[in-house]
């Protein structure tokens, strides 16, 4: 995922979309992910505060990911 623009919207995959139809009760995914986001947030401070690039840069890939599956849950 080397992109660098800045992501506008939604990006979400036709498999994606069926993935979260087949699962069953996204009512309950979505409290788990809020606290998913919340400690990666956690840990990409402790990142900043360390000033570590790559394990910033994970972080930042890894909220990217949550923040698009929530956005995917709440669509539905």
């Amino acid at each position: 995922m080397g992109r660098h623009k800045r992501e506008k919207g939604c990006s979400v995959t036709v498999e994606e979309v069926i993935r979260a139809f087949k699962c069953r009760e996204p009512e309950k995914r979505i409290p788990v992910l809020r606290m998913e986001l919340d400690y990666e947030l956690a840990l990409l401070h402790e990142a900043m505060v360390e000033n570590d690039p790559h394990r910033i840069d994970q972080c930042k890939a890894r909220l990217r990911e949550l923040r698009r599956e929530m956005m995917m849950l709440e669509a539905l």
